[in-house]
Protein backbone atom coordinates (compact mmCIF):
# COMPACT_ATOMS: atom_id res chain seq x y z
CA UNK A 1 0.00 0.00 0.00
CA UNK A 2 1.17 3.56 -1.06
CA UNK A 3 1.07 6.28 1.90
CA UNK A 4 2.66 9.37 3.03
CA UNK A 5 5.72 9.81 5.31
CA UNK A 6 7.36 12.68 7.09
CA UNK A 7 10.85 11.80 7.36
CA UNK A 8 11.27 15.46 9.01
CA UNK A 9 10.18 18.89 9.33
CA UNK A 10 9.12 19.96 5.54
CA UNK A 11 10.51 16.18 3.75
CA UNK A 12 7.32 14.63 3.05
CA UNK A 13 7.50 11.57 0.59
CA UNK A 14 5.18 8.97 -1.01
CA UNK A 15 6.30 5.30 -0.28
CA UNK A 16 5.35 2.05 -0.14
CA UNK A 17 4.26 0.16 3.23
CA UNK A 18 3.51 -2.95 4.43
CA UNK A 19 1.74 -3.93 7.18
CA UNK A 20 4.28 -5.70 9.88
CA UNK A 21 2.00 -8.53 11.87
CA UNK A 22 -1.13 -9.45 11.36
CA UNK A 23 -4.44 -7.55 12.80
CA UNK A 24 -4.78 -8.33 16.60
CA UNK A 25 -7.95 -9.87 18.11
CA UNK A 26 -9.76 -6.09 18.76
CA UNK A 27 -8.32 -4.76 15.92
CA UNK A 28 -9.69 -3.38 12.65
CA UNK A 29 -8.05 -2.80 9.30
CA UNK A 30 -9.46 0.06 7.05
CA UNK A 31 -9.50 0.59 3.90
CA UNK A 32 -9.72 4.90 3.34
CA UNK A 33 -12.00 7.31 1.61
CA UNK A 34 -10.62 10.49 2.74
CA UNK A 35 -8.35 12.25 4.85
CA UNK A 36 -8.49 15.63 5.72
CA UNK A 37 -5.61 18.17 5.78
CA UNK A 38 -5.68 19.70 9.76
CA UNK A 39 -4.27 22.45 11.21
CA UNK A 40 -1.94 20.44 13.13
CA UNK A 41 -0.71 18.79 10.23
CA UNK A 42 0.69 21.98 8.79
CA UNK A 43 2.35 22.35 12.37
CA UNK A 44 3.89 18.92 12.52
CA UNK A 45 5.51 19.31 8.84
CA UNK A 46 6.88 22.78 9.78
CA UNK A 47 7.90 21.38 12.83
CA UNK A 48 6.33 23.79 15.12
CA UNK A 49 4.69 21.19 17.61
CA UNK A 50 7.13 19.93 20.16
CA UNK A 51 6.47 16.76 21.16
CA UNK A 52 6.26 15.98 17.27
CA UNK A 53 8.19 12.75 16.54
CA UNK A 54 9.65 11.54 13.23
CA UNK A 55 9.96 9.98 11.26
CA UNK A 56 6.06 9.76 10.89
CA UNK A 57 3.04 9.10 8.90
CA UNK A 58 0.65 12.39 9.58
CA UNK A 59 -3.05 12.42 9.56
CA UNK A 60 -5.75 12.05 11.26
CA UNK A 61 -9.10 12.89 9.71
CA UNK A 62 -10.69 9.89 7.93
CA UNK A 63 -13.59 8.41 6.52
CA UNK A 64 -13.15 4.84 5.35
CA UNK A 65 -14.79 1.10 5.38
CA UNK A 66 -13.81 -2.19 7.19
CA UNK A 67 -11.58 -4.31 5.19
CA UNK A 68 -10.64 -6.95 7.82
CA UNK A 69 -11.60 -7.38 11.39
CA UNK A 70 -9.88 -9.09 14.46
CA UNK A 71 -11.74 -12.46 16.08
CA UNK A 72 -12.90 -9.86 19.01
CA UNK A 73 -14.15 -7.15 17.12
CA UNK A 74 -18.10 -6.64 16.61
CA UNK A 75 -17.92 -4.63 13.06
CA UNK A 76 -18.78 -5.99 10.07
CA UNK A 77 -16.91 -5.79 7.33
CA UNK A 78 -17.87 -2.82 4.58
CA UNK A 79 -18.69 -0.54 7.47
CA UNK A 80 -18.42 2.83 6.99
CA UNK A 81 -16.70 4.42 9.67
CA UNK A 82 -14.43 7.49 11.33
CA UNK A 83 -11.78 7.24 13.83
CA UNK A 84 -10.66 9.43 17.14
CA UNK A 85 -6.83 9.60 16.43
CA UNK A 86 -6.50 10.91 20.53
CA UNK A 87 -5.78 7.78 22.64
CA UNK A 88 -7.37 7.10 26.08
CA UNK A 89 -6.27 4.65 28.85
CA UNK A 90 -9.90 4.56 30.40
CA UNK A 91 -7.98 4.04 33.59
CA UNK A 92 -5.77 7.47 34.52
CA UNK A 93 -7.25 9.87 37.24
CA UNK A 94 -8.71 11.94 34.35
CA UNK A 95 -10.25 9.19 32.28
CA UNK A 96 -12.08 7.59 35.63
CA UNK A 97 -13.44 11.60 36.10
CA UNK A 98 -14.83 11.26 32.39
CA UNK A 99 -12.31 13.25 31.20
CA UNK A 100 -10.45 10.84 28.11
CA UNK A 101 -10.06 14.17 26.17
CA UNK A 102 -7.24 14.79 28.68
CA UNK A 103 -6.12 11.34 29.30
CA UNK A 104 -2.66 11.42 30.74
CA UNK A 105 -1.33 8.66 28.98
CA UNK A 106 -3.34 10.38 25.34
CA UNK A 107 -1.17 9.47 22.03
CA UNK A 108 -1.90 11.73 19.43
CA UNK A 109 -1.97 10.13 15.47
CA UNK A 110 -0.03 12.21 13.36
CA UNK A 111 2.13 13.57 16.00
CA UNK A 112 3.76 11.15 17.90
CA UNK A 113 2.09 7.80 16.65
CA UNK A 114 2.11 7.12 13.06
CA UNK A 115 -1.51 8.79 11.49
CA UNK A 116 -3.60 7.67 8.70
CA UNK A 117 -2.48 8.96 5.38
CA UNK A 118 -2.16 5.51 3.57
CA UNK A 119 -4.60 4.02 1.49
CA UNK A 120 -5.43 1.52 4.64
CA UNK A 121 -4.51 1.98 8.12
CA UNK A 122 -4.55 -1.01 11.51
CA UNK A 123 -6.32 0.78 14.46
CA UNK A 124 -7.91 -0.61 17.60
CA UNK A 125 -11.78 -1.24 17.30
CA UNK A 126 -12.04 0.55 20.42
CA UNK A 127 -11.36 4.44 18.49
CA UNK A 128 -13.68 3.22 15.47
CA UNK A 129 -17.03 4.40 14.84
CA UNK A 130 -19.80 2.92 12.81
CA UNK A 131 -21.48 6.06 10.91
CA UNK A 132 -24.49 5.74 9.00
CA UNK A 133 -24.27 4.81 5.12
CA UNK A 134 -26.64 8.06 3.71
CA UNK A 135 -23.95 10.78 5.73
CA UNK A 136 -22.04 11.59 2.63
CA UNK A 137 -18.14 10.68 2.49
CA UNK A 138 -17.47 14.93 2.33
CA UNK A 139 -18.99 15.16 5.54
CA UNK A 140 -18.18 12.29 7.34
CA UNK A 141 -14.48 13.30 7.42
CA UNK A 142 -15.44 16.42 8.98
CA UNK A 143 -16.71 14.51 12.10
CA UNK A 144 -13.40 14.62 14.10
CA UNK A 145 -12.45 18.40 13.47
CA UNK A 146 -15.89 19.16 14.10
CA UNK A 147 -15.91 17.07 17.42
CA UNK A 148 -13.84 19.92 18.50
CA UNK A 149 -16.23 22.76 18.36
CA UNK A 150 -19.51 20.55 19.73
CA UNK A 151 -17.35 19.91 22.23
CA UNK A 152 -15.92 23.84 22.65
CA UNK A 153 -20.06 24.90 22.35
CA UNK A 154 -21.10 22.36 25.62
CA UNK A 155 -19.18 25.02 27.67
CA UNK A 156 -21.57 28.01 27.22
CA UNK A 157 -25.35 28.31 26.66
CA UNK A 158 -25.49 29.30 22.86
CA UNK A 159 -29.07 29.57 21.45
CA UNK A 160 -31.56 31.54 19.10
CA UNK A 161 -30.27 35.93 19.98
CA UNK A 162 -26.82 35.06 21.62
CA UNK A 163 -24.54 37.07 20.29
CA UNK A 164 -21.50 35.10 19.12
CA UNK A 165 -18.15 36.47 18.14
CA UNK A 166 -15.70 34.05 15.96
CA UNK A 167 -12.56 35.10 15.91
CA UNK A 168 -10.21 33.52 13.11
CA UNK A 169 -12.13 31.40 10.03
CA UNK A 170 -10.42 28.62 9.69
CA UNK A 171 -11.81 25.62 9.68
CA UNK A 172 -12.49 25.03 13.20
CA UNK A 173 -13.29 28.63 13.42
CA UNK A 174 -15.66 27.65 10.18
CA UNK A 175 -17.10 24.79 11.78
CA UNK A 176 -18.34 27.06 14.97
CA UNK A 177 -19.74 29.83 12.14
CA UNK A 178 -21.88 26.94 10.94
CA UNK A 179 -22.78 25.56 14.23
CA UNK A 180 -23.78 28.60 16.09
CA UNK A 181 -25.33 29.85 12.78
CA UNK A 182 -27.53 27.07 12.92
CA UNK A 183 -28.05 27.57 16.76
CA UNK A 184 -29.49 30.73 15.98
CA UNK A 185 -27.04 33.10 17.15
CA UNK A 186 -26.49 36.12 15.80
CA UNK A 187 -22.68 35.24 14.47
CA UNK A 188 -19.97 38.15 13.74
CA UNK A 189 -16.74 36.57 11.98
CA UNK A 190 -13.44 38.64 12.55
CA UNK A 191 -10.70 37.70 10.68
CA UNK A 192 -7.09 39.54 9.31
CA UNK A 193 -7.85 37.85 5.59
CA UNK A 194 -10.97 40.24 4.12
CA UNK A 195 -11.05 37.10 1.32
CA UNK A 196 -11.80 34.37 4.49
CA UNK A 197 -14.13 36.65 6.09
CA UNK A 198 -15.81 37.38 2.75
CA UNK A 199 -16.23 33.70 1.84
CA UNK A 200 -17.96 32.98 5.17
CA UNK A 201 -20.11 35.76 4.67
CA UNK A 202 -21.59 34.58 1.57
CA UNK A 203 -21.84 31.04 3.10
CA UNK A 204 -23.67 31.88 6.45
CA UNK A 205 -24.83 35.97 5.57
CA UNK A 206 -23.54 36.92 9.17
CA UNK A 207 -21.30 39.95 9.75
CA UNK A 208 -17.83 40.08 9.36
CA UNK A 209 -15.02 42.73 10.89
CA UNK A 210 -11.58 43.04 10.34
CA UNK A 211 -9.57 43.25 13.94
CA UNK A 212 -8.95 46.74 13.84
CA UNK A 213 -12.38 47.27 12.71
CA UNK A 214 -14.12 46.19 16.13
CA UNK A 215 -15.06 48.79 18.34
CA UNK A 216 -17.62 49.14 20.97
CA UNK A 217 -19.21 45.81 19.98
CA UNK A 218 -19.86 43.41 23.28
CA UNK A 219 -20.40 39.32 22.80
CA UNK A 220 -22.19 37.40 24.51
CA UNK A 221 -19.68 34.49 23.92
CA UNK A 222 -16.30 34.77 22.17
CA UNK A 223 -14.89 32.12 20.30
CA UNK A 224 -11.23 32.14 20.15
CA UNK A 225 -10.08 29.81 16.57
CA UNK A 226 -6.65 31.79 15.26
CA UNK A 227 -4.24 30.58 17.47
CA UNK A 228 -2.85 34.24 18.17
CA UNK A 229 -1.38 36.36 21.17
CA UNK A 230 -3.64 39.11 19.60
CA UNK A 231 -6.89 36.93 19.09
CA UNK A 232 -6.93 36.29 22.64
CA UNK A 233 -6.70 39.22 24.15
CA UNK A 234 -9.12 40.79 21.74
CA UNK A 235 -11.49 37.93 22.47
CA UNK A 236 -11.55 38.90 26.46
CA UNK A 237 -11.86 42.71 25.55
CA UNK A 238 -14.98 42.19 23.26
CA UNK A 239 -16.96 39.71 25.73
CA UNK A 240 -20.24 41.20 27.30
CA UNK A 241 -20.05 41.55 31.38
CA UNK A 242 -20.94 38.28 32.79
CA UNK A 243 -20.15 36.57 29.19
CA UNK A 244 -17.73 33.41 27.94
CA UNK A 245 -15.02 33.11 26.16
CA UNK A 246 -14.25 29.98 25.04
CA UNK A 247 -10.24 29.49 23.85
CA UNK A 248 -9.90 26.63 21.25
CA UNK A 249 -6.32 28.21 19.91
CA UNK A 250 -3.38 26.88 21.12
CA UNK A 251 -1.68 29.83 21.70
CA UNK A 252 1.53 29.88 23.73
CA UNK A 253 0.72 32.97 26.03
CA UNK A 254 -1.11 36.12 26.02
CA UNK A 255 -1.07 39.25 28.32
CA UNK A 256 -4.75 39.69 30.09
CA UNK A 257 -6.60 42.34 31.60
CA UNK A 258 -7.25 40.50 34.84
CA UNK A 259 -8.67 43.14 37.12
CA UNK A 260 -12.01 43.43 33.68
CA UNK A 261 -12.03 39.54 33.91
CA UNK A 262 -12.53 39.83 37.48
CA UNK A 263 -15.05 42.98 37.75
CA UNK A 264 -16.63 41.73 34.67
CA UNK A 265 -17.16 38.55 35.89
CA UNK A 266 -16.06 36.82 32.45
CA UNK A 267 -15.76 33.05 32.34
CA UNK A 268 -12.59 31.76 30.29
CA UNK A 269 -12.96 28.51 29.35
CA UNK A 270 -10.19 26.19 27.59
CA UNK A 271 -11.64 23.57 25.10
CA UNK A 272 -9.06 20.82 24.11
CA UNK A 273 -10.42 18.23 21.32
CA UNK A 274 -13.30 16.17 22.54
CA UNK A 275 -14.92 13.17 23.95
CA UNK A 276 -15.36 10.27 22.13
CA UNK A 277 -17.78 9.02 21.34
CA UNK A 278 -20.12 11.00 23.07
CA UNK A 279 -19.14 14.06 20.81
CA UNK A 280 -18.46 12.34 17.62
CA UNK A 281 -22.36 11.08 17.75
CA UNK A 282 -23.52 14.40 18.11
CA UNK A 283 -21.66 15.56 14.83
CA UNK A 284 -23.01 13.17 12.78
CA UNK A 285 -26.46 14.28 14.35
CA UNK A 286 -25.77 17.51 13.17
CA UNK A 287 -24.46 16.76 9.95
CA UNK A 288 -27.18 14.66 8.93
CA UNK A 289 -29.29 17.32 8.72
CA UNK A 290 -29.64 19.19 5.62
CA UNK A 291 -30.46 22.25 7.23
CA UNK A 292 -27.20 22.24 8.88
CA UNK A 293 -24.53 23.68 6.16
CA UNK A 294 -21.09 22.70 5.86
CA UNK A 295 -20.44 22.46 2.07
CA UNK A 296 -18.64 25.43 2.15
CA UNK A 297 -15.66 24.27 4.44
CA UNK A 298 -14.16 22.26 1.77
CA UNK A 299 -11.95 23.74 -0.53
CA UNK A 300 -10.21 21.58 -2.65
CA UNK A 301 -9.60 17.57 -3.62
CA UNK A 302 -6.78 16.30 -4.56
CA UNK A 303 -5.61 12.59 -5.35
CA UNK A 304 -2.74 10.73 -2.82
CA UNK A 305 -0.30 11.29 -5.98
CA UNK A 306 -1.09 15.27 -5.72
CA UNK A 307 -0.21 15.18 -1.85
CA UNK A 308 2.67 17.79 -2.86
CA UNK A 309 0.22 20.19 -4.36
CA UNK A 310 -2.82 19.66 -1.19
CA UNK A 311 -0.26 20.30 1.50
CA UNK A 312 1.22 23.45 -0.40
CA UNK A 313 -2.50 24.99 -0.69
CA UNK A 314 -3.39 23.96 2.97
CA UNK A 315 -0.31 25.88 4.10
CA UNK A 316 -0.89 29.08 2.54
CA UNK A 317 -3.92 29.66 4.54
CA UNK A 318 -5.93 31.19 1.83
CA UNK A 319 -8.28 28.11 2.11
CA UNK A 320 -10.46 26.25 3.63
CA UNK A 321 -10.38 22.45 4.49
CA UNK A 322 -8.31 20.40 2.08
CA UNK A 323 -8.84 16.35 1.19
CA UNK A 324 -6.54 13.75 0.21
CA UNK A 325 -8.61 11.38 -1.79
CA UNK A 326 -7.24 7.92 -1.55
CA UNK A 327 -9.80 6.00 -3.93
CA UNK A 328 -7.82 6.23 -7.10
CA UNK A 329 -4.79 4.95 -6.77
CA UNK A 330 -1.02 6.55 -5.66
CA UNK A 331 0.49 6.01 -9.33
Amino acid sequence: MWGLQLKNPGELELKEFSFESPLRDDDVKIKLIYGGICGSDIGVYKGKIGHAKYPIRPGHELVGRIMDIGKNVNLEIGTKVVVTPNTFCGECENCLKGYRNICIYKESLGVNVDGIFSEEIIISSKYVLPIPEELEDKKAVLIEPFAVISHAFEKARITKNTTVAVIGCGTEGTLAIALATYLGAEVTAIDINQTKLEKVNAAFGINILLPHEVKNEKFDVVIEAAGVKQAVEQAVRIAKQGGSVILIGLTPEATLPIIEIVRNEITIHGSIIYNFPEDFYKCVTYLLNDDFEVSPIISNIYPLNEYKKAYIYAISGQCGKILLDFQGGSQ
